[in-house]
């Protein structure tokens, strides 16, 4: 008997699944072969299905008779071209509703859920990119202001409530500045040399080879490659702004401390033990230039 695929028969279910009102599930007669192996495959395909539904699709199983209705309904309607349509958009709809505006809004908002983008004016730009009518502005177009506006977007949700650690940095960077030894380059980067060399300085193309700690100002560690006891490689314009603005300023041999303004670093971004708008401090040793 030839295998039939459960990814085929997941294709067909989605299409159908239409969860309206009340199923009507059909009742078994097995008089024959044919109606055994017919029985028998639909049922040795639904292995996992269940669970797809429920984890994958979000179907919640009180209303399975919604489902077998929709099933049944795709399952019979042939080859008519306009239900597989109808079909197809509820499966893409639910997908838009519990999938994608709220992954939107996650990425967005993170945890306030008391704010949403807005629903019809998100599928009024569905729509017009999957009809080409009616069309605002071009497909290009809209991908590039998506991302500059949520980009805005984030960073003024950030903005709110990481405002403090902002400020802070800020205080800690005016403070500092006033410090022996500290010098501040036209980009607002600090740095303090611990140890002068006097070896090549990089341009922001070469290949450098450093040994750093990063640490924020509240002096708590985040990332050290002296843990490690080995050096690291990269392109000097691989990295953080400040860090780039940095090496190009460091002789190799030098070993700087490195106090970074949170716009030359990651900015409203987190990562690691990195909260947003953090200014970072770093104890940098370059090493060398690699040819």
């Amino acid at each position: 008997m030839k295998k039939f695929t459960f990814a085929a028969i997941v294709a067909i279910v989605a299409l159908a699944a239409s969860f309206s009102s009340c199923g009507n599930t059909p009742k078994a007669n097995l008089k024959n072969d044919i109606d055994t192996v017919s029985y028998t495959i639909g049922m040795a395909q639904t292995q996992g299905l269940k669970d797809y539904l429920v984890n994958q699709l979000g179907v919640d199983t009180t209303y399975m008779d919604a489902f077998i209705k929709g099933l049944n309904e795709g399952a019979n309607a042939g080859d008519n071209k306009k239900t597989a349509a109808y079909y197809a958009g509820i499966q893409i709809g639910q997908q838009i509703s519990n999938q994608m505006v709220k992954g939107l809004n996650h990425e967005l908002f993170g945890e306030d859920s008391t704010k949403t983008i807005s629903m019809k004016n998100f599928l009024a730009g569905f729509i017009a990119g999957t009809t080409g009518k009616k069309q605002l502005m071009t497909m290009e177009e809209a991908g590039i202001i998506a991302q500059a506006k949520m980009q805005e977007i984030k960073a003024k949700e950030a903005e709110k409530q990481y405002g403090d650690n902002k400020a802070a940095g800020v205080k800690f960077l005016a403070e500092n500045a006033k410090k022996e030894g500290v010098k501040t380059l036209p980009s607002g980067v600090q740095y303090k040399v611990i140890k002068e060399g006097s070896g090549e300085i990089p341009s922001d193309t070469s290949v450098v080879v450093v040994n750093y700690e990063g640490k924020t100002i509240d002096g708590t560690v985040f990332d050290s490659s002296y843990k490690n006891n080995e050096p690291v490689t990269f392109p000097a314009n691989r990295v953080i702004k400040g860090w780039t603005e940095v090496l190009c300023h460091m002789p190799v041999g030098s070993v700087w401390e490195v106090y970074i303004p949170q716009e030359l670093a990651y900015g409203e971004r987190a990562t690691q033990q990195i909260k947003p708008f953090s200014a970072l401090i770093f104890k940098i040793e370059l090493v060398s230039i690699k040819k």
